[in-house]
């Protein structure tokens, strides 16, 4: 991995699409955990290394913040950078833009954590793994975080 982010394109699919005219907000979940797919390949666990090690990642929560309607045939662009971590969680960040555009049209931030699947219970990275992702966490932290990074849900009415 290198201090670039992660990137996924996708296309709007026409099954996407709600009465509204627009990607449904599913969609966008949908859009995003590809981009975790593709995130957790380049950090070196993704499914390969669920069937190596019989430990996966499982998502504790997210924020999602839609800021702009896409529609049927938009390209979208996501980007994913990594925020944070510990022995056994990720906290990280996608970033989706319509085409070459440079303000996103949603962001969607997780929190992660490392589980055992024969337990099913969280425990630490195997040292390689922990290594491997912490040089990743070396490069990321150079890269400016996303002024939204971090927030806490809602306001108060």
């Amino acid at each position: 991995m290198s201090a670039e982010l992660t990137t996924t394109v996708i296309t709007v699919d026409p099954d996407w699409v709600d009465y509204n005219g627009h990607m449904n907000l599913a969609y966008y979940v949908l859009a995003f955990d590809k981009a975790t797919d593709n995130f957790y390949d380049q950090l070196g666990i993704g499914l390969d290394y669920r069937a190596q090690e019989d430990s996966s990642m499982f998502t504790l929560g997210i924020n999602v913040d839609y800021l702009r309607e896409v529609f049927q045939g938009d390209e979208l662009r996501i980007t994913t950078q990594l925020l944070e971590l510990d022995k056994k969680r990720l906290r990280y960040i996608h970033q989706m833009y319509q085409g070459d555009e440079s303000a996103p049209v949603a962001l969607n931030e997780c929190l992660a954590i490392h589980v055992n699947m024969t337990s099913r219970k969280s425990e630490p990275f195997p040292a390689a793994t922990q290594s491997r992702i912490d040089k990743a966490m070396a490069l990321q932290i150079q890269l400016p975080q996303p002024a939204s990074a971090g927030r806490v849900l809602g306001k108060k009415l």
